[in-house]
């Protein structure tokens, strides 16, 4: 298991950027692949970016495609969601998790954070 803090999140308007850090203290975080999955109220959570371990691969939801582009800094045990053009539709509480493989699906992450609420008015 690895602790993640997530941060960044809040209020903007339609069209506006925000950008999603989520942070830990394992030395290990260099060996991870992390995503990024976000859950709007009433709906199941959903995948959005995920990061391979050292990088070179992203992958990313049709949804967000061209809008969120997600990065990690291993010396700083960091990855970011940078987040543009942002829609009332991407309103959700984000999480970020860490796991062996950047897959698109829940069950290739072992470790999650709290989440951070983002809210996006029209």
């Amino acid at each position: 298991q690895v602790q993640l803090v997530e941060s960044g999140g809040g209020l903007v308007q339609a069209g506006g950027s925000l950008r999603l850090s989520c942070a830990t203290s394992v030395r290990t975080f260099s060996s991870y692949a992390m995503g990024w999955f976000r859950q709007a109220p009433g709906k199941e959570r959903e995948f959005v970016a995920a990061i391979s371990w050292r990088g070179s691969s992203t992958r990313y939801a049709d949804s967000v495609k061209g809008r969120f582009t997600i990065s990690r800094d291993n010396a700083k045990n960091t990855v970011y969601l940078q987040m543009n053009s942002l829609k009332p539709d991407d309103t959700a509480v984000y999480y970020c998790a860490a796991g062996p493989r950047a897959g698109t699906e829940e069950n290739n992450f072992h470790s999650w954070g709290q989440g951070t609420q983002v809210t996006v008015s029209s």
